[in-house]
């Protein structure tokens, strides 16, 4: 294939999960559906954390975050995806394709993050609940919460700097609905060698301090929790876990199973259909696992919803 300096590619082509007209008018409608409920159910869950005087917790504080996050990662892709199926398009520019790759990256490596930082939370709680508000103070939290951030965006800074010293070839297809960076280092006629080691590096370090992190907090959490003599006093314990519980195993499980998927998937349509299971489905969901599994935050949406005036 005919290689082309990067300096020279205006575009690439977003393939998409299907060609077929009907079908693409199916999804039009059922992710624009997926992105609104995102949106609103995450914007819901701020406004609720941040009315509350009784939700100003460090818990909550990560909550928030956590929804602020789903809502900017869902952005940086769907809107694009919706606008080419309307369009009838496949194109997306060069530096459009280049923000989706550092955006992905840095609210995906914060969101992770964010998990782990709402572990050492329930940690510190559970287990060492007398000097909770010394610990996690407010300077202590935002401390993390900017860390993580800064982190973040310098890891998706280098993977996006190490793309522009690629050149591609004539082929800039990327059978996927938003420029997922192992597919884009795909179509690279140059070695991209140091790119995958870093990637892989990077997985492992930044994925896997945080996922370490978690896996000790639940640890020490069953631990402690077990030798309770209170009946009550676990399944308390428990509930404020609960939640946490179910956005870490959505986040990773689907995580895992792209991995999977593409790793052994024959057909590219699949591993696309498989990216809507970590890039869409866990920050549309994380919103309903807080609000259905979590007293406080029910009894607070129910008083935001209570003070809206009746049309």
């Amino acid at each position: 294939m005919e290689p082309r300096n990067q300096t020279s590619v205006s575009k690439f082509l977003l393939l998409g999960l299907t060609e077929d007209p009907e079908l693409q008018l199916l999804f039009f409608s059922l992710f624009l559906t997926m992105y609104l409920v995102t949106v609103l159910g995450n914007l819901l869950t701020v406004l609720t954390v941040s009315s509350d005087f009784h939700l100003h917790t460090p818990m909550y504080f990560f909550v928030s975050n956590l929804s602020i996050t789903d809502i900017c990662l869902s952005t940086t892709t769907i809107p694009k995806m919706l606008v080419n199926i309307k369009m009838q398009s496949q194109s997306i520019t060069y530096t459009g394709c280049l923000n989706q790759i550092f955006f992905v990256q840095v609210f995906c490596g914060f969101e992770n993050f964010l998990l782990a930082a709402m572990a050492y939370d329930r940690y510190v709680a559970i287990c060492h609940p007398l000097k909770y508000t010394v610990i996690m103070n407010p300077c202590f939290c935002s401390l993390l919460v900017l860390l993580s951030l800064f982190i973040s965006m310098v890891d998706a800074l280098i993977h996006s700097l190490m793309v522009l010293q690629l050149s591609f070839c004539t082929n800039l297809e990327i059978p996927q609905f938003f420029c997922e960076l192992p597919q884009v280092l795909k179509l690279a006629c140059s070695s991209t060698l140091i790119n995958n080691i870093l990637i892989y590096f990077v997985a492992c370090i930044l994925g896997g301090i945080p996922l370490s992190g978690i896996i000790f907090s639940y640890t020490r959490i069953i631990s402690s929790v077990l030798r309770m003599p209170s009946a009550d006093g676990k399944h308390k314990a428990f509930s404020t876990c609960g939640s946490h519980l179910s956005v870490v195993s959505l986040f990773y499980g689907t995580s895992v199973g792209v991995y999977l998927s593409s790793a052994f998937a024959l057909s590219p349509k699949k591993t696309a259909v498989a990216s809507v299971m970590y890039i869409v489905i866990p920050q549309m969901m994380n919103p309903f696992i807080y609000s259905l599994r979590n007293r406080d935050i029910k009894v607070s949406l129910k008083k935001l919803i209570g003070r809206m005036p009746s049309i």
